[in-house]
Parts: C-alpha cells; sequence; structure tokens
C-alpha cells in the first residue's frame, strides 16, 4: 500500500465542523440535520453545502479560526497516520470541509497534504456566506484520487481510502482497500473493511 486518503469530518475529527461553527450562531440543529442528510446520500452535497455555508453569513472569521483550532480529534488519529507513514505512505486528508480545519489539523497530525474548500470572507472580516474549493461536488475526492494516484504513480489496489458518508462515495470507486469509519449504510454497502469503533487504530488491526 503506497497511499492513504482519509476523510476529515467525523473521520480523522470527532464531528462536523461546519455543525460546530453552526452552533456559534445558534443554528447547530438547523445545519445539523442538513449534513446529516447531505452524508445518508439524500441531499446533493454541492447544494447542501452551499446552503449551510449561506446560513454561516455573518460569523467572525476570527471564530471560525478559533473553532478550527479547537476541533476534537478522532482517538488514535496521530498514532495510525504516523504508522502508515512509517510503512512509507503518502497520507492525504480530503474534505468536504474547510481548510481552516483541515491545514491546521495537517499539523498536529502529520499527514502530507490536505484538499479542502475555502470559506469567503469579507473585507470586515466575517464570512459572506460563499465557499469555494477543492471539495465542492459528489465526484471531487474521486476525481482528485484519480489525479493523486496519476501523479504519484500508484495503482488502485495500492491505494486506501478511509470515510463515513456519501461523499466518499466517489473516492471508494478507485481504492482496493475501502474502510468505512463509523460510516453511513450508503458507504458500508461498498466498503471491505467496516470499523464500527471511534478509533482509528482499528484499522493497523485490520491491515495484512
Amino acid at each position: 500500500m503506497k497511499l492513504c486518503v482519509f476523510d476529515f469530518d467525523s473521520t480523522l475529527m470527532d464531528g462536523e465542523t461546519i455543525d460546530f461553527f453552526a452552533d456559534e450562531l445558534g443554528i447547530g440543529e438547523r445545519v445539523a440535520a442538513i449534513t446529516e442528510r447531505a452524508m445518508a446520500g439524500e441531499l446533493d452535497f454541492f447544494e447542501s453545502l452551499q446552503e449551510r455555508v449561506g446560513l454561516l453569513k455573518g460569523l467572525p472569521y476570527s471564530k471560525v479560526e478559533a473553532i478550527s483550532h479547537n476541533l476534537p480529534y478522532m482517538a488514535g488519529a496521530k498514532e495510525t497516520i504516523a504508522t502508515l507513514k512509517e510503512k512509507g505512505m503518502k497520507v492525504i486528508c480530503f474534505s468536504g470541509g474547510f481548510r481552516s480545519a483541515t491545514s491546521y489539523a495537517k499539523d498536529q497530525l502529520g499527514f502530507d497534504a490536505d484538499f479542502s474548500n475555502v470559506l469567503h470572507v469579507r473585507e470586515n472580516g466575517t464570512l459572506s456566506g460563499l465557499v469555494g474549493g477543492d471539495m465542492m461536488f459528489n465526484y471531487s475526492k474521486g476525481d482528485m484520487l484519480v489525479r493523486l494516484q496519476n501523479l504519484l504513480g500508484v495503482s488502485e489496489e495500492e491505494t486506501m481510502v478511509v470515510g463515513d458518508g456519501a461523499n466518499d462515495l466517489s473516492m471508494f470507486a478507485h481504492a482496493g482497500t475501502r474502510v468505512a469509519f463509523c460510516a453511513r449504510e450508503v458507504l458500508k454497502n461498498e466498503a471491505n473493511m467496516i470499523i464500527e469503533t471511534k478509533d482509528l487504530t482499528e484499522i493497523l488491526r485490520k491491515l495484512p
């Protein structure tokens, strides 16, 4: 195995970043309900992302950064990433969430690179309600994975992916080892490794 790609929210991090932002505005339950439907595959990911980010309009970016730098990482995340890297694997994070969280986590958890989305900030330092980036569509993770495999010269058989929701399906289509981590049924159906415990070191125990 040469490449491992982790999802971020509810995989490397215990929760959904956007729900933490929404809690700051007192709309946590409203946003969480949309997130849940998107992760279950009931909503188009792009449309649900736009809708949820739109609800964050006006949130100071200073709050975004403070929350992003204090997220609860999943049990075993740092150890698992370190062990995979010791085995010579590139470890990458793909997130339908936000670079404010994933770039900070890269330094904390030790993965090699992150691909995620960027919240647009107005001149007054508050969120405009708009978002752009690498991971905005249902197909984004699969598309980026194929591009990475081509760049690194890595085959599907040499690739492991780890995720929990419907927007991880596209990367599952291009990986030999497909780990559903505390995942929705829609993803478990496509997995060949299922972990139901909130501890990423379970992956290490199941690898050959």
